[in-house]
């Protein structure tokens, strides 16, 4: 302090950081994931105008390292791991966001992506993964470790928002620094309940540890329901919707033949719907009811046009270059002379800070091409053949019970992908490749819980 240095103080927990890294690998992964909900973003807290969220993300990038220091001398993780169709096809999308940041608009920007893309996948799926694998028992831990401090997060915000008379204005920006606006906070919300909500299903439970579980998922219902966050209820509805549909028997080609033929209709009847939904005044409110309702309407509310407009500038940006697109990373620095005048909002804005395409499919599209729309769909069709055949293949039903809600989380996360995209930030990052690697590890081992002797470290 009285060299003005006050990073100084943290050597020792980065220190102790590293001895962890080669000694209790396991344990410094569930503090990683514990600390991910609580991080918190230099650059938005305007410190030294940095865009990294501590005490994660120079954790990943140490574990980026390990990675590649353990790749020297042979597999870094478990080998099935690596060799399962999936690792293909995200090693796939990382050798196309590679060289479509190569021919970025803005290469810094572009590698910046790739970079935090690389560590999140490292930390979240690879190692966590290898964790699963050898390690059981941290498979629901993991859930926990991020849930029980999202609930403090939770009630954090509640508090703020209850000094607010819960209005929903004040319902965007009361979860900060935690969590940059309601949305990203909403989608995390919608991820962590169907797992949580499996978790109550668990039989080897104590009573006790059930009336726990029972007021975690009071906090997270509570903490969605005043997020106002009309894409996280969506989500949910979706992801019930879905699992209605598989306890009745219904087959996943069954569901994708359903939905091509909704969304040839939707298609060929959108200029009526759109007549239909131009009908709906309704903007957002304070009122639940109504803030439903305001879900479809696109004649008034600024949130959902601004939206549109966003989508209609990642076309143009598509349409310029379809092949190797922008550049990970960079649609908001390029979307603003895309913008029609008729799309424009009374929130549209020309400069950086005004986000991205709020889209997982569009914005990926529009930054590195064709080809990024595929692999963004591809992790789609990845996870709802896991789903549907871990439902079978899973004879445990505690395992079978908890397979079920990381599918439905991570399918929620899809459905919000619609609307929405944070995969660019560890909240929602540790999450998605997170159950990934549960889903990977069931999908690999069944639901054995022998836990096999060999050391993380």
């Amino acid at each position: 302090m009285y060299a003005e240095f006050p990073w100084l103080a943290l050597l020792p927990l980065a220190l102790a950081g590293v001895w962890m890294a080669f000694t209790r690998l396991d344990v410094l992964l569930l503090l990683l994931v514990a600390a991910v909900p609580l991080s918190l973003n230099l650059e938005e807290m305007e410190v030294a105008g940095l865009g990294v969220y501590l005490p994660t993300e120079p954790i990943l990038a140490g574990l980026l390292l390990l990675f590649i220091l353990r790749a020297m001398r042979g597999f870094p993780v478990d080998a099935r791991l690596l060799r399962h169709p999936f690792t293909y096809w995200v090693a796939g999308s990382l050798v196309w966001l590679l060289l479509t940041s190569i021919v970025s608009e803005f290469p810094v920007v572009s590698f910046k992506f790739l970079t935090a893309r690389l560590w999140f996948m490292v930390g979240f799926l690879f190692f966590l993964g290898h964790l699963f694998l050898h390690q059981p028992e941290r498979r629901h831990q993991f859930i926990l470790a991020y849930a029980i401090p999202l609930c403090i997060v939770v009630i954090y915000t509640m508090i703020r928002h209850a000094g607010f008379g819960f209005e929903k204005d004040a319902g965007h920006w009361v979860m900060k620094p935690f969590y940059k606006d309601h949305t990203s906070y909403g989608a995390v919300l919608a991820m962590v309940i169907p797992p949580v909500l499996a978790l109550l299903t668990w039989r080897r439970f104590s009573a006790f540890m059930k009336a726990v579980l029972l007021g975690v998922l009071g906090i997270l219902v509570t903490g969605i329901i005043f997020s106002y966050t009309r894409a996280a209820w969506v989500s949910l509805a979706a992801a019930a919707a879905l699992f209605g549909a598989m306890k009745v028997g219904f087959r996943l080609k069954t569901i994708l033949g359903i939905a091509f033929l909704l969304l040839g209709f939707l298609w060929v009847a959108q200029d009526a719907l759109l007549i239909q939904l131009q009908r709906n005044e309704q903007d957002s409110s304070d009122d639940l009811a109504e803030h439903v309702e305001s879900i479809s309407n696109v004649s008034s509310d600024a949130s959902n046009l601004e939206r549109l407009n966003r989508w209609n500038s990642a076309l143009a940006l598509f349409q310029e270059r379809p092949f190797q697109g922008w550049g990970p990373g960079t649609y908001q620095f390029v979307y603003a002379p895309f913008q029609r005048s008729e799309d424009r909002t009374i929130i549209s804005t020309n400069n950086a800070d005004g986000g991205n395409a709020h889209s997982e499919y569009l914005g990926p599209m529009a930054e590195q091409g064709v080809l990024g729309l595929v692999f963004a769909l591809g992790l789609l069709g990845f996870c709802l053949h896991l789903g549907f055949r871990l439902q079978s293949q899973l004879a445990n039903p505690d395992q079978r019970n908890l397979a079920m809600g990381v599918f439905l989380g991570l399918m929620t996360y899809f459905v919000h992908g619609v609307l929405n995209n944070y995969l660019d930030t560890d909240k929602a990052s540790a999450l998605f490749w997170g159950f990934f690697a549960l889903l990977l590890v069931w999908n690999i081992v069944g639901d054995s819980e022998d836990s096999e002797e060999e050391s993380l470290t």
